[in-house]
């Protein structure tokens, strides 16, 4: 008998986690991979994720995507291992960015897989005796080794319907107008908070369209992570941190294209008490 003819897997893995860098999880996964894809370049994305935040991950994968060659992510933010929730490999039809995408079905994928290609397909990865709540180096990291070494997808595991993959709701994104057109409340999630205390937002620019010009005000809508409502805050629109004097509050379009609230030389997250998933509202 023939066998089936394995097909060039990808070379490079691109590893992302919230497991952070005080145990061994990440070297144990690196391990993993090593051993059994001695051939393929691990490039870590990142692992001090706030733990457990699937939606943030969601976020910095579909932030980092655009700038990653052809590959395959493995990504770990997985408050449900060991449950009933799915462990996937997804397969996009990109044309230069990653084509394949190993992790949990808890929305954490779909969202960068969907921005460099249309989801080709998607299997559930078979679970192997013994596998607890370990899924990074038990399940997830074999089935990403088993596909750089050229596996066929459909030996991972069942195949399943794109269309049925876990996604994450939209993160908060609603404007206000007054008669004339402009704009006068815009209100945002917060979907980022990277470790200077800059706090990205669910909007871009253009939402800014019809804003007056000059300066705005800043309210923490939802009370933010200290559970207390804030006041309304000036927030200057800037085009660099140094347009700030030294602990100044300012809006910018940060280097990803979000707007972003920020504090020269500090930290916006604190001033503000905010957190991923916090909403707050711009009004002018």
């Amino acid at each position: 008998m023939i066998g089936r003819r394995r097909s060039p897997g990808p070379t490079t893995v691109y590893f992302l986690s919230d497991y952070g860098l005080d145990d061994e999880f990440v070297g144990v996964v690196h391990a993993v991979l090593a051993r059994r894809a001695p051939r393929a370049r691990v490039i870590d994305l990142g692992h001090r994720v706030r733990p457990f935040d699937v939606r943030g991950a969601a976020a910095l994968l579909e932030r980092a995507v655009d700038h990653l060659g052809p590959g395959l992510v493995l990504a770990v933010v997985d408050p449900g291992v060991g449950g009933s929730r799915r462990a996937v490999a997804v397969e996009v039809s990109s044309t230069g960015g990653p084509r394949w995408f190993v992790g949990p079905d808890n929305g954490l994928l779909v969202g960068a897989a969907e921005r460099v290609g249309a989801i080709a397909r998607a299997v559930e990865l078979a679970r192997l005796p013994g596998a607890g709540t370990f899924d990074g180096r038990d399940v997830l990291a074999p089935a990403a080794a088993a596909l750089c070494a050229g596996t066929p997808m459909p030996a991972l595991g069942a195949p399943i319907e794109p269309a049925g993959l876990v996604r994450l709701r939209p993160p908060l994104l609603v404007s206000e107008s007054d008669a004339a057109g402009r704009l006068t409340v815009l209100r945002a999630e917060v979907t980022w908070v990277d470790r200077f205390g800059n706090v990205q937002l669910a909007a871009r620019a253009a939402d800014l369209a019809g804003a007056p010009d000059g300066p705005s005000a800043v309210r923490v809508a939802d009370g933010g992570a200290g559970g207390a409502g804030s006041g309304d805050l000036a927030l200057r629109p800037i085009a660099a941190f140094s347009d700030l004097a030294q602990g100044e509050l300012g809006l910018l379009v940060d280097a990803n294209g979000f707007l972003a609230l920020v504090v020269n030389r500090g930290s916006a997250a604190d001033r503000l008490a905010l957190r991923s998933g916090s909403h707050v509202e711009l009004t002018w």
